[in-house]
């Protein structure tokens, strides 16, 4: 393999194959552990909170295991600012509430699954949200003069594209009750609060990507770290609390009640769960990445982020079909991937077009100079 530069289309396609592969894994072991008729051990079946308590605790430990150990936690800054008596990098002021959002993007979609409504349905609203929202992202900011550069047409034509697979798997499955969550106050908080801290996280993304000052590489291994660093303490935080609810607040729910157990009480096969949700943490790396990518748009890195994940969907359905036995992927399945690569095809065209465009321009992108605020260093 030829090497691939930072920012170049070979970069963005490895990081589309490991978020592709990772989130094919992680959606494959979601269904082993908790569908009773595909696991081969009847050990190994879990319910589906007890699942992913164990899924979130190997994909936080393997985020922050990599962030610690490359250093991920020292960002390459504009340049310092003053918090009382400790100084720190200016990007701390948006960073920390990013990772605050992030997590809540987890816990909310590990509360979709504890709903008594559709969560598939839940899951393509969703992604289709993300989608408008890098959009709307690119609209605000460059109306605010931050964002210099052009969304292509190519884009917005792959943006109706993929809204169409999104309706494609949202409309041709089973009729039944797929829009009963409407009625349901809490499914509506718990959607809504997705969309709003996913809106907060890509507006952050952007701003962070397209505010580097002259001779500041863009640092998003710092950006990761520090993010990760966030969402895990305020993750940790908001287990501490649900763990004790029913002491504190007089909560006393059967979820909640798994969750505890799920602590309390190892399952059988925990370890491998918990290993299953290292690849689930592995995802969070490629996600971000593709969502930061240096020199494109919100809605081009959205756009590539969310049709990947769909994708991924249509592969973990076809092996859970081909070596678990599941059920084969339904019509709507290959109606929403061929929406998908029609969509991904004008993502090329646009790509081509801004590599093409960046080339021109000489030295476009730049790398770090000298004097350059790190953080503090290792003695």
């Amino acid at each position: 393999m030829s090497e691939s530069k930072e920012g170049s289309g070979a970069r963005l396609l490895q990081l589309c194959i490991g978020y592709f592969g990772f989130y094919t894994i992680s959606n494959v072991a979601l269904k082993y552990f908790i569908n009773g008729k595909l696991a081969h051990h009847a050990a190994s079946v879990m319910k589906e909170n007890e699942f992913l308590v164990y899924q979130n605790i190997g994909g936080s430990a393997i985020c922050l295991a990599v962030i610690f150990a490359l250093g991920w936690y020292r960002l390459q800054s504009n340049g310092p600012t003053r918090w009382g008596p400790i100084t720190v990098p200016q990007e701390y002021s948006y960073l920390l509430p990013s990772g605050v959002f992030t997590a809540v993007v987890i816990v909310t979609t590990t509360l979709m699954y504890e709903l008594p409504i559709n969560p598939m349905v839940a899951m393509i609203i969703m992604r289709g949200a993300v989608i408008v929202i890098s959009r709307l992202v690119d609209f605000i900011q460059i109306r605010q003069g931050i964002l210099k550069k052009v969304v292509y047409w190519q884009e917005n034509v792959a943006v109706l594209f993929a809204i169409g697979g999104v309706c494609a798997k949202l409309l041709g499955g089973k009729k039944g009750n797929e829009f009963e969550f409407v009625h349901s106050s809490a499914a509506m908080t718990i959607l809504g609060s997705y969309i709003a801290a996913y809106s907060g996280r890509i507006y952050i993304m952007n701003y962070f990507k397209n505010t580097r000052a002259k001779g500041v590489r863009q640092d998003n291994n710092g950006f990761f770290g520090i993010e990760q660093l966030a969402a895990s303490a305020t993750m940790i935080a908001a287990a501490v609390f649900v763990f004790y609810s029913p002491s504190l607040m007089g909560w006393h729910t059967e979820k909640i009640e798994e969750f505890r157990g799920a602590i309390i009480t190892f399952k059988p096969m925990w370890g491998w769960a918990v290993l299953a949700g290292c690849t689930y943490g592995a995802v969070a790396f490629f996600s971000v990445f593709i969502f930061i990518f240096k020199g494109t748009t919100a809605t081009f890195a959205g756009l590539v982020n969310r049709l990947t994940s769909l994708l991924a969907g249509t592969a973990a359905t076809l092996v859970i079909w081909l070596a678990l036995g599941g059920d084969r992927p339904a019509t709507d399945d290959w109606g929403a991937f061929g929406l998908i690569l029609i969509a991904v095809a004008f993502l090329t065209i646009a790509e081509r077009r801004r590599s093409a465009e960046s080339a021109a321009i000489p030295g476009l992108g730049g790398t770090a100079g000298t004097g350059v605020w790190t953080g503090p260093q290792k003695p």
